[in-house]
């Protein structure tokens, strides 16, 4: 197999979608996907040059939508997440609620009965604070931070399933998300977890779904992208927006890096009364997101992850001193036959490296599984089942998988690159993240870095400075010497 072969993949994504009424589920099974899908071991394609012979840009840029969303395709259950929940209370003197088991919530039977059924047998950290925040009367507002895979999605379609009235046939809550993918993904949460309340009906306002004019909905939750949402309610008058009493922005970073999405959302929230519930999640805290949530979210309560850090105490972190990548090379196999490796994952800078270097593993006998940005996300989420699920030891991959993705056996991280940003400085937050591979839910776990020139050398001290921790010169051709360090 060609080396090129093992880099790209054909970018296949739906084109046109037609009308989604009924069985909303089938339908969104259908667009999102399966797991096992055709090409070689790892569900790579073989691609087609461009018309000038070239291969398409190397570096693979992480997009935010489609990281979200192989999230939310992968996670089976939830993350053990160790970041501890700062909570920041619109009003201080009120007595501050969370709850350890979802009966303390009072749900409906039909509803906790949906919960379990989806194996929730208690919150996570951030459902334990938001919950009663969301659930509480009089309705208060919301802004939280949280990670991909911490139940933020179950908690606000709790919110939503546990506020609307059945007897009333027209919406009452609203949530939008900033892609098609990931409003189906939303809406398959609700679906499962509202599937004891037969009253209570869904609908999806995304592209594809075309509506009659002028008739009102009787779905009394609707999940959409804001162009279409905005339409529904401005254009087709589907939705009262006076009506709506909970709305939910998810996924706010995302949203405002996709354009006009911010605009968007600003004039739906606008329609909506001052007595309307809101509620924003966001994965991330940049003072751009925290404009747009004082825009849309007044007075709110709010609840935010402190920094994850610590995890660098359970992470060995080494520096190997290389030459060319085919030095690497030898020091990754080096140290990979003096240790015992439950499976490894290897970062590269750009698609080339890691085409190069998954060919060579390979050659050399190593079950390797390859994930590039070229892939659909479908076909990556399928990568990572194989990876998680042990069937294939090394997993090499460009920064698309730097985030979220938590395998319990990875015991070694490799930079085959070093990240730097486009000033050509560390990239010290992708280091935390791609390190923080290992050394999960407590486990010992090294991390392993490549150094092939003096700018590189730098980069270590930069890292070094940064989080305040040694990083130690690892000699991989001297086995003694290895074996004392990384016992």
């Amino acid at each position: 197999m060609s080396k090129d072969s093992w880099a790209l993949a054909v970018d296949v994504q739906e084109a046109t979608t037609p009308s989604l009424q009924g069985d909303f589920s089938k339908n969104a099974d259908r667009v999102r996907g399966p797991f096992n899908l055709r090409g070689d071991i790892n569900g790579n394609i073989v691609p087609e040059k461009t018309g000038n012979g070239d291969w398409r840009r190397d570096v693979d840029k992480v997009d935010l939508a489609e990281q979200s969303l192989l999230n939310k395709l992968i996670r089976r259950s939830l993350v053990r997440n160790r970041n501890q929940v700062e909570v920041l209370q619109r009003d201080p003197t009120s007595p501050l609620y969370s709850v350890k088991t979802f009966e303390e919530l009072r749900l409906k039977p039909e509803l906790l009965k949906g919960v379990y059924s989806m194996g929730f047998n208690r919150p996570s950290r951030i459902q334990e604070n938001a919950l009663p925040m969301m659930l509480a009367q009089p309705p208060q507002n919301l802004i939280a931070q949280s990670q991909s895979g911490t139940g933020k999605t179950a908690a606000f379609s709790l919110a939503m399933l546990s506020h609307v009235n059945p007897a009333n046939k027209w919406t009452q809550c609203l949530c939008i998300s900033p892609t098609y993918e990931l409003a189906l993904q939303i809406g398959q949460v609700i679906e499962q977890m509202g599937k004891f309340c037969p009253d209570v009906k869904l609908a999806y306002a995304i592209r594809g779904n075309r509506m009659e004019r002028g008739i009102r909905l009787q779905e009394q939750i609707v999940i959409g992208t804001p162009g279409t949402v905005l339409d529904w309610c401005t254009k087709y008058k589907l939705i009262d927006p006076k009506k709506i009493t909970m709305f939910v922005l998810d996924e706010a970073d995302v949203m405002i890096a996709t354009q006009g999405h911010r605009d968007q959302s600003i004039r739906i929230h606008r329609l909506l009364t001052k007595d309307c519930q809101m509620l924003l999640f966001s994965a991330t805290f940049e003072d751009s997101v925290w404009r747009f949530a004082e825009q849309v979210v007044p007075d709110p309560n709010i609840i935010r992850l402190k920094r994850e850090e610590e995890t660098l105490d359970t992470i060995k972190q080494f520096y190997v001193v290389c030459n060319e990548k085919e030095d690497k090379f030898t020091a990754l196999c080096n140290l990979y036959g003096s240790l015992t490796i439950a499976q490894a994952m290897i970062f590269c800078h750009t698609r080339k490296m890691a085409a190069w270097l998954t060919a060579h593993l390979t050659k050399e006998g190593h079950q390797v599984a390859l994930l590039s940005g070229e892939m659909t996300v479908e076909q990556r989420a399928s990568v990572i089942e194989r990876f998680r699920n042990g069937k294939e030891k090394v997993l090499v991959t460009t920064n698309v998988c730097s985030r979220g993705i938590d395998v319990e056996q990875v015991s070694l991280v490799v930079n085959f690159d070093l990240p730097v940003d486009m000033d050509g400085n560390a990239d010290n937050e992708t280091y935390l993240h791609r390190i923080g591979r290992t050394g999960r839910f407590g486990r010992r776990g090294f991390a392993v870095n490549m150094v092939d020139s003096k700018q590189s050398m730098n980069i270590i001290n930069q890292i070094e400075m940064h989080f305040n921790r040694k990083i130690t010169k690892l000699d991989t051709g001297n086995l003694e010497e290895m074996e004392l360090l990384l016992s």
